[in-house]
C-alpha cells in the first residue's frame, strides 16, 4: 500500500559544475503532485548593446545558501501546498546558452508551482549574494 503522505524536501546546490534540468525535475517529482514547474536561466548573447561572450558568477556560498533557505521558507508560507523545491545555481564561467540557475517546484496543482517558481527567481535575483560579471565586446 502506498504511503498517505510524503515529507516535503528542499534541495539547494551551488556548484561550479554544469546544471541539469533533468536533475532538478527528478528531485522534486512526487506521486502526490500533478505539477512540476521549472525555470532555467541561461546566458544570452547580448546585454545593453554589447555582445556577451560569457558570464562569471561569484558567491559567498554559506550566505547564499542561507538566503535561499529563507526564500524557500517564504514559499512554503505563501503556497502551503508546494511539495518539493530545488534551487541550483552555477558559479564560475557560464558560456552563452548554458544554464546559470535551475529552479523546480512540485505541487498538486499547477498554479501554486508556477507562482512559486516566479517568486523564487525574482527574489533570488534581488536578495541572494551571487554576483554576476559580464564578459562582453562591443557589437559591430
Amino acid at each position: 500500500m502506498e504511503e498517505e503522505s510524503e515529507e516535503a524536501q528542499d534541495f539547494i546546490k551551488i556548484t561550479h559544475e554544469k546544471l541539469s534540468a533533468d536533475e532538478v525535475c527528478q528531485l522534486v517529482s512526487s506521486p502526490f503532485c500533478g505539477a512540476v514547474s521549472l525555470f532555467i536561466g541561461t546566458t544570452r548573447n547580448t546585454f545593453e548593446g554589447k555582445k556577451v561572450v560569457r558570464l562569471e558568477y561569484e558567491s559567498y556560498i554559506p550566505m547564499a545558501e542561507m538566503e535561499i533557505k529563507k526564500i524557500l521558507k517564504d514559499i512554503r508560507e505563501k503556497w502551503p501546498n508546494v511539495k518539493h523545491l530545488a534551487v541550483h545555481h552555477r558559479l564560475g564561467l557560464v558560456p552563452v546558452t548554458e544554464a546559470s540557475v535551475a529552479i523546480a517546484v512540485s505541487s498538486p496543482h499547477r498554479s501554486d508551482s508556477l507562482d512559486a517558481v516566479k517568486y523564487c527567481i525574482n527574489t533570488l535575483k534581488a536578495t541572494v549574494p551571487i554576483w554576476k560579471k559580464t564578459l562582453s565586446t562591443v557589437l559591430p
